[in-house]
């Protein structure tokens, strides 16, 4: 048995693309359906009432394209909606903190773990209660640094001010000695040049987008939901708002055309998604 639906992929921008090539990377045969909710952009300085809400009604829409997985493919959200859209839906949802979580702690040598974030996902304390769980000897230093989403959503980032940025926010965890950075913040594998340039290569980086893409291909292994390997995959972009910025940004950052793009107004994603899916 196969499964040749689409798995459902969303983000406040262009950052949860980091996601959804990585998951082309390690399952070329899936169709996939990504949702850029640029109408709210951007996620991190938001409640997290807000975005929970905004999150349960991009799945309710993804779930009436008939998709047969949702990742959320941004740290923020998964912080805010994940518990919540697993009480509400049935089908598979996978967030990007967990997998991130597990990753470095098998990585990190000398049990000190630095995580760079937005500030909604910081405050959530999510990565730490996950790093915990797994393990609680490991010593946990979380920063914000909001500014660099924006940076990079501008197309920044490799720019100098972007590194400016950059090398503020991991100072004090490059202090602190941690040998193991987890990137809380799915536009933040777009700095991986910048941040090996600033911390070395003695720092092992975590991208959630790589651990992620890896768990969605077990849980798709584990409940025979796999597409069968001849299936031609189809890739389909959705966003709310000017999709201008999104397409000028995503080629810039990822050199090559991208799927075709559907401008969905925001009522009609309130409207589809009904009461329940905004609750």
């Amino acid at each position: 048995m196969s499964d040749p639906r689409p798995i459902g992929v969303f983000d406040s921008g262009v950052g949860g693309l980091t996601v959804l090539r990585e998951l082309q990377r390690q399952l070329p045969s899936e169709s996939t359906i990504y949702f850029a909710d640029l109408g709210h952009f951007p996620y991190g300085p938001r409640y997290q009432a807000q975005v929970r809400h905004f999150a349960l009604n991009i799945i309710r829409f993804l779930e009436k394209l008939d998709v047969k997985m949702v990742v959320i493919a941004c740290n923020t959200a998964t912080a805010a909606a994940l518990n919540a859209a697993r009480e509400v839906f049935d089908i598979p949802i996978i967030g990007v903190i967990t997998p991130g979580a597990e990753a470095a702690v098998a990585a990190t040598r000398n049990k000190r773990v630095g995580v760079i974030s937005t500030e909604g996902t910081m405050q959530s304390q999510e990565y730490l209660h996950a790093i915990r769980e797994a393990n609680p000897t490991i010593g946990v230093l979380p920063k914000a640094a909001p500014q660099l989403v924006d940076l990079v959503e501008s197309g920044k980032a490799n720019a100098p001010e972007t590194e400016a940025v950059l090398r503020e926010a991991l100072q004090d965890i490059l202090d602190y000695r941690a040998d193991t950075l987890i990137l809380g913040c799915t536009h933040y594998p777009l700095l991986r040049p910048l941040i090996t340039k600033i911390a070395g290569d003695n720092m092992t980086v975590v991208d959630s987008a790589e651990t992620t893409a890896a768990r969605v291909k077990r849980v798709l292994a584990k409940n025979g939901l796999e597409s069968a390997e001849n299936e031609t995959a189809r890739h389909r972009i959705y966003v709310t708002g000017s999709p201008e910025r999104f397409t000028e940004t995503a080629r810039h950052l990822f050199g090559q055309d991208l799927p075709p793009i559907t401008t969905v107004r925001l009522e009609l994603v309130e409207e589809l998604s009904g009461r329940e899916g905004a609750a």
